[in-house]
């Protein structure tokens, strides 16, 4: 697989199940919401989010070039695995055409480094 280091420090947000999709969320070249019965949840850059939301910043998006067919098969497995093995944690997002891996930035040598020995990645 090829996948690229997207270049924006990112922040993950919980807001409560009811809580109205706020515009800072919607701002920037990527974000992503997502509403559940417990949680909304936002993934936008860094910065974004007020000092008041529950956010957790220092990510950055690995992108897993596509598109991909959304039959394919071990996508996840196939780049989570050795991450796993290696001690390093993510935060999965999809989209219709591609995965993107989330790694925190303390991590991000290390995850390039691992996931180097077994596809392209390019940063």
């Amino acid at each position: 697989m090829e996948l690229t280091l997207l270049p924006d420090s990112l922040a993950i947000c919980r807001l409560p199940r009811d809580a109205p999709i706020p515009q800072w969320a919607l701002a920037g070249n990527f974000y992503a919401v997502c509403r559940s019965e417990e949680e909304l949840s936002i993934v936008c850059p860094d910065g974004h989010p007020p000092a008041e939301v529950k956010a957790d910043p220092g990510w950055r998006a690995l992108k897993v070039q596509g598109p991909l067919p959304l039959t394919e098969i071990g996508v996840i497995a196939a780049l989570s695995a050795p991450l796993a093995e290696a001690g390093i944690s993510v935060f999965v997002m999809s989209t219709f055409d591609t995965d993107y891996l989330l790694i925190k930035e303390t991590n991000v040598s290390k995850a390039v480094r691992v996931l180097g020995s077994h596809h392209t990645v390019h940063t």
